[in-house]
């Protein structure tokens, strides 16, 4: 209970029903607030207790001082948690092992439990196998199913083994659909201590795109499964009041913009702005006009511009689509009571004290994709073709590169900027009815004019709901994807994770036998190197029926707003234009084929899961009995022999570079993702156990396996480690051996795990951004890696390493690896990390690397452990260790 020192506890009461509730207007200063952090300050407010949360704390929060660089430390307490399964196994792995744990020190291990509600949404398994097929969404499940039973079986236990703990089964929908359509309550409701509470939805997930829900007015973000983990068992997460960037938008979309275009654009807007650590919120006469699934679409990329979350405040739209999404309508009607009561509910005419601004007129929009390599690299549709030429050469070494070959019984020629993947995926867009309804009405028209997809095109259509599927077939749209190969492949996060299976064996034989340059198409938020599929080079994202385009013309050499994308019956060309659909089209099919039954009655028993889930036999018990043979689920070894109290942290000395990496360097590019290659360190673990190649799975799969995880740390196919030149991909120099030959970075470790050698990262700027991957932190721990020093961090990342235990350092301002005439070849000492252990957090630590002729190079590199509570966990070696420890007593 909150010790509530401002007095603003009070009772709101809504169709008959009372509510207990923390007024805003008790604190001096709220009502110039941004609405993120008036949300913020109801978290503190209502969790008040005199020593995590302080009145001071929440005092300085309402006295909130825009122009200020972020210094005050708070303790945000999320409602609830949301996972995906890839992230979410590891999890669930983690608290089995912490109950084994808790039972070694002596504890109860029934304290391990999730204490505030923890949801997880299975769909990261599914792969794209079989497309272009009625059979595709069966095939492909079965795989699914067969592939992954021990994990599934694990998840079972989980969901009975846990209180509060709940599952969505395979092939309902991804993550953040059904967060937006069905998880989220945008006010909570809740019992405690036996009074009924409302207070925001609040949430973090273990995805990074969690930040989706912030369409809903939903604050909320990604974070890492260890920080997930101590989330769900009661732990504050502790943060900097953050700046927040105002974000103004004024006009309307013009025809023939789509929500992917404006979310692309607001990209590039942010990205060049610099937003990374910021709250984005958006205002103005604008906001009325981005509908509900856009403002979805624009949240769910706030990883791709960097910021912690990207949010549009309650408004009347909201409450359209709570009621279109079949929430009930008392549910409905406390969000709009509790949003007015609380200074909540947008203004148009009002605006708050924001930190830095940004305007955009939405009637400049223009259609756009973004590529091949960045999400924020916007190109105007009409200059697709030529940024394509322009950015080939970094790709192609014979950029007239062509192949005769045969697709079944039809020859074709294969030429650079073929389109490999065209791909409707299910992360950013599938949940805006606009695009997909779109993108359906393309296929149509096409279809209609006697166009088809172009034989090589790999052509997936991955729903984030079964609602899109539902709303596709009433439309009568269905019939015409179906006949262009875009049948539906399964339900879940496919193309833009890797999944996407297979190239058409003549294209991936033209890539690794001839050169050609392939290119992939999808409407997803990440198109970095080597994520989409190991053939193809170049990718690019783009809105749903631009895919269909894509699909329809076969090549990105081609400009598809002057010229044709194909001959129709007649041989007469037809051009984009041709098959566009207005948007009173648009409008036309979306107010016929959608209404809040389908919502309803795709959401009515979502936790239950279909026959193969429910047939699967379930391990029981409250501590999980691990099965030593097992490929997909194994204890860690976190907690192996852990004291009840920690030792004091050291020093780093004597350690060596196991890789020197350049800038941008991904979260994708650590942390293991996509298939695992025969002859990688993990594919030779597998092999060693019994696996066939057929059943290797992929890495995201085995994410409850750390011996498959740590041996894929660093093995991105794209990697280019700086001292093993001429090489990509896992590999570094072993100075254990004489002349430091190259290796795998995974044998690399073991050799100086086994002398006793430590090992330190060197990185440039903005390392480990993209996705929330907790094993790109646990992967790096795992290897033997004591520190990372970087020009700089993306949030997430830097704050997983604390939360294994690994300390992130920061070159001084100005400087890096390069300038300081760092090789990678020198022995590094870090003097100053004991001062950690005074309960004082130094600015910086001294830095020595001694190169092998003798030559020091002394630095002092600046200590990115951000807040005491970050400290904490350094010092107990690691969030969960601490965790565990607090819990113990």
């Amino acid at each position: 209970m909150s010790i509530d020192s401002f007095g603003a506890k009070d009772s709101l009461e809504v169709n008959g029903t009372t509510y207990a509730y923390y007024r805003l207007d008790k604190v001096p200063g709220q009502e110039r607030l941004p609405y993120s952090l008036k949300v913020l300050l109801e978290n503190l407010l209502r969790t008040e207790d005199g020593a995590n949360i302080t009145h001071d704390d929440i005092a300085f929060l309402g006295e909130w001082d825009a122009d200020s660089e972020p210094d005050h430390e708070i303790q945000f307490t999320p409602a609830r948690v949301i996972m995906q399964d890839f992230t979410g196994v590891p999890c669930i792995v983690d608290l089995a092992t912490m109950r084994e744990a808790m039972a070694d020190l002596g504890g109860d291990p029934s304290k391990i439990n999730p204490l505030s509600p923890a949801e997880m949404v299975i769909d990261h398994s599914v792969i794209a196998d079989v497309f272009g097929s009625p059979q595709a969404l069966r095939v492909n499940t079965d795989l699914e199913y067969e592939r992954n039973r021990e994990r599934y079986q694990f998840l079972r236990w989980g969901q009975t083994a846990f209180d509060d703990f709940k599952v969505v089964p395979p092939g309902t929908g991804i993550v953040h659909q059904v967060n937006i359509e069905h998880l989220a309550r945008v006010v909570f409701p809740r019992e405690v201590n036996g009074e009924l509470v409302a207070y925001p939805d609040t949430c973090v997930g273990t995805d990074s795109h969690t930040t989706m829900v912030n369409g809903l007015g939903v604050v909320g973000w990604g974070v890492g499964g260890i920080e997930a983990e101590a989330a769900m068992l009661g732990q504050p997460v502790s943060m900097l009041i953050p700046r927040v960037v105002g974000f103004k938008l004024t006009g309307k979309l013009p025809e023939g913009a789509t929500a992917t275009d404006l979310v692309l654009t607001i990209t590039d807007r942010l990205r060049k702005h610099g937003v990374v650590g910021k709250f984005v919120e958006f205002y103005g006469p604008g906001v009325a006009q981005v509908p509900l699934a856009n403002r979805a679409t624009i949240g769910n990329m706030s990883p791709e511009y960097g910021s912690t979350i990207a949010i549009f405040p309650i408004d009347q739209i909201t409450l359209e689509y709570l009621r279109l999404t079949g929430r009930s309508e008392d549910q409905i009607a406390l969000v709009e009571a509790y949003a007015k009561a609380q200074g909540l509910w947008f203004d148009p005419e009002v605006t708050a004290e924001y930190s830095e601004y940004l305007e955009l007129d939405l009637s400049t929009v223009v259609p756009s994709i973004a590529g091949p390599k960045r999400p924020q690299d916007r190109i105007a549709l009409a200059d697709a073709r030529q940024a394509f030429a322009t950015a080939l050469p970094n790709y192609a070494s014979d950029l007239t590169k062509s192949v005769d070959a045969a697709i079944g019984e039809q020859p074709v020629t294969l030429s650079n900027g073929l389109v490999g993947i065209a791909a409707i995926t299910s992360c950013t867009n599938t949940s805006n009815p606009s695009v997909m309804v779109a993108a359906g009405l393309v296929a149509k028209k096409a279809a209609e004019k006697g166009l088809q997809r172009k034989p090589w095109v790999k052509t997936t259509l991955a729903p984030g709901s079964q609602v899109v599927t539902s709303y596709l077939e009433r439309a009568g749209l269905t019939p015409y994807l179906d006949q262009l190969g875009f049948d539906v492949v399964g339900y879940g996060c496919t193309t833009c994770i890797g999944n996407s299976g297979p190239l058409i064996p003549a294209v991936s034989k033209a890539v690794n036998s001839d050169d050609v340059v392939v290119v992939s198409v999808l409407s997803g938020n990440r198109n970095f190197e080597g994520r989409i599929n190991p053939d193809v080079k170049m990718n690019y994202l783009a809105s749903p029926p631009l895919v269909v385009a894509y699909a329809l013309a076969g090549s990105m050499d081609l400009d598809l707003t002057t010229e044709p994308i194909g001959q129709d019956d007649q041989g007469n060309s037809v051009f984009l234009r041709d098959i566009w659909p207005t948007p009173t089209e648009i409008e036309d099919v979306i107010a016929s084929a959608i209404d809040p039954q389908m919502y309803t009655t795709s959401y009515a028993d979502v936790f239950a899961g279909d026959e193969r889930w429910q047939t699967l036999p379930t391990p029981e018990g409250k501590v999980f009995e691990w099965d030593a043979t097992s490929t997909y689920v194994r204890k860690p070894p976190y907690f192996d022999d852990m004291p009840a109290k920690p030792a004091p942290v050291r020093d780093i000395c004597g350690a060596r570079v196991l890789l020197k990496l350049g800038d941008s360097v991904t979260t994708d590019h650590i942390s293991p993702a996509g298939a695992i290659k025969v002859d990688s360190p993990a594919g030779q673990y597998l092999t060693s156990h019994g696996v066939e190649r057929k059943d290797f799975n992929s890495y995201g799969s085995r994410r409850g396996n750390h011996e498959v995880m740590i041996r894929g740390t660093f093995a991105n196919i794209r990697l280019r480690n700086q001292i093993a030149p001429g090489t990509e991909g896992g590999f570094t120099r072993d100075f254990t051996q004489p002349d430091g030959p190259v290796t795998t970075v995974y044998d690399a470790s073991v050799n100086y795990q086994a002398r006793g050698i430590p090992l330190v990262v060197l990185a440039g700027k903005e390392y480990g951004s993209g996705s929330s991957r907790d094993w790109a932190a646990k992967g790096t721990m795992l290897l033997g890696v004591r520190a990372v020093i970087a020009e700089s961090y993306e949030r997430i990342h830097r704050s997983n390493l604390i939360g294994m235990g690994v300390l992130p350092l920061q070159f001084p301002a100005g400087t890096s690896a390069a300038s300081l005439g760092l090789t990678g070849e020198e022995a590094f000492s870090i003097s100053g990390v004991t001062d950690l252990n005074a309960g004082i957090t130094p600015k910086t630590v001294e830095v020595t690397a001694t190169a092998p002729d003798g030559k020091t190079t002394r630095f002092d590199a600046i200590v990115r452990i951000d807040t005491p509570g970050e400290r904490h966990y350094y010092l107990h070696g690691g969030i969960m260790q601490y965790v565990l420890r607090a819990l113990k007593g």
